[in-house]
């Protein structure tokens, strides 16, 4: 049987292949080692195999003497504010994001109801692999109960982060494309309670994609139509568990992923001025933005869990990754599609302006990802070469090797699950970006 892809915040795979509810099993129950006594949530996204891996969990968190308390269909976002909400000491979520419907996956959360951090995640890893689970004997197993309101709390701590009243008045007309994902139940209810006409594609959460799940420009090319045809301001784009946004303009245009970070960042560092982190993979926008109000920006290595850390470490206003995903701590310390969604509309009602404008007028940079085959034992020597090539670059080797230019930077980093090595460049004149991953690829040979 093929092995789950697992890292220290989780695992994912194919579900009946290398995901069985054994694998779910043992797994949650190594990472209830880690945890201390008291309340586990369980949460899934709207896949198909969600409902059983669910009962799988839940049953070893019982079996090994933890209560737990199922929330059903919630968005990962969401799992992080019921975790704080309900005092509880963790939560599983079983979602495998972006991944095609067969997969399935089990991300793993802290008693903050933030993704666990690595050191943390290592000991579940050091766990899973001794199959060392504390089974309980029969006095000693926990109970289960069920969570009624799942949305309600984070509803109201996204609604504080904005000027209500503002979007209220702009009356705007959105289009949510949920695609059958998680984020419709929450969606909806938040673009009512800020007076928007909302249409809402694939509004029932059955995990039944209506599109290849990852909110990219070619898998949004039906939306893009939809929009041009219905008429909305914006359209707003989500992953199965909701934790990524994208943005398309009112004429249709696929303005992305990385406009989302970019355009929250910039209206909330005109509210207040603090320290920003992103991951060394965002766009090169929200340095610039950064700088104009002279906010401190800091960089860590790809993952969400890293950002976050930095962002407490830092005491950050805001941060999030470049694949859709703001990070507001007012909200949580997870990757919201909501806080996106609500921080648009905002600056869009603030200005008076489409987002089309907004997005046009934010710090212009083209990016680029490729990826060249490459065996791991090949990939120290390859970074040695490109670093030697770019000697007038700042070399960081952080996360594989970023090198930066006052205009451009380039970031190989290896794969963990293939032997290849990513690619991705970034500058603000064009052809730059093509530019530097042809010579990456020249220099690795």
């Amino acid at each position: 049987m093929a092995a789950p892809i697992i890292s220290v915040s989780g695992l994912r795979g194919i579900v009946g292949e290398s995901l069985t509810p054994v694998v779910a099993a043992e797994f949650v129950a190594a990472y209830a080692m880690t945890r201390p006594e008291g309340l586990l949530l369980v949460t899934r996204d709207s896949r198909c195999s969600g409902q059983m891996l669910s009962q799988a969990v839940s049953a070893s968190l019982t079996a090994v003497g933890h209560d737990v308390l199922e929330a059903g269909i919630a968005a990962t976002p969401t799992t992080g504010v019921l975790i704080r909400e309900f005092q509880a000491v963790g939560g599983v979520q079983i979602s495998a994001s972006h991944n095609p419907i067969e997969y399935n996956g089990l991300k793993l959360f802290d008693a903050e109801g933030k993704v666990l951090a690595a050191n943390v995640g290592e000991e579940v890893l050091h766990a899973y692999r001794q199959q060392k689970a504390d089974w309980s004997r029969v006095d000693t197993l926990g109970q289960l109960n069920h969570c009624e309101d799942v949305t309600s709390t984070h509803l109201e701590s996204v609604l504080k982060t904005v000027s209500v009243e503002r979007i209220r008045a702009a009356h705007f007309k959105v289009l949510l494309d949920a695609n059958h994902g998680a984020g419709g139940l929450l969606g909806r209810r938040l673009l009512e309670a800020l007076n928007c006409e909302v249409i809402v594609l694939g509004e029932e959460a059955d995990g039944q994609f209506t599109h290849p799940p990852e909110p990219t420009a070619e898998n949004l090319q039906q939306v893009c139509t939809s929009v041009r045809q219905q008429g909305p301001v914006i359209g707003f784009c989500q992953d199965p568990d909701a934790d990524r946004l994208a943005v398309i303009d009112e004429t249709g245009r696929y303005v992305g992923e990385e406009y989302t970070l970019a355009l929250c960042l910039g209206h909330v560092l005109s509210q207040s001025v603090g320290d920003v982190v992103i991951n060394c993979a965002t766009s090169m926008m929200n340095q610039r933005i950064a700088e104009n109000y002279g906010a401190t920006l800091w960089r860590t290595s790809v993952g969400e869990a890293n950002v976050v850390g930095k962002m407490q470490e830092v005491n950050a206003i805001f941060g999030g990754e470049g694949n859709g995903g703001p990070i507001d701590p007012r909200v949580g310390y997870v990757r919201d599609s909501f806080v996106g969604m609500a921080q648009i509309l905002d600056l869009m009602a603030e200005h008076q302006l489409p987002v089309s404008q907004l997005a046009d007028q934010l710090p212009k940079f083209e990016m680029l990802k490729e990826k060249v085959d490459l065996h791991g034992r090949h990939v120290a020597v390859a970074l040695d070469s490109l670093e030697s090539r770019f000697a007038d670059a700042q070399a960081d080797r952080t996360d594989g090797l970023r090198l930066t230019w006052p205009d451009r930077w380039l970031l190989v980093r290896a794969s963990n699950t293939e032997p290849i090595v990513r690619l991705m460049a970034e500058s603000e004149h064009p052809g730059g970006a093509r530019n530097l991953c042809n010579q990456a690829r020249q220099a690795i040979g």
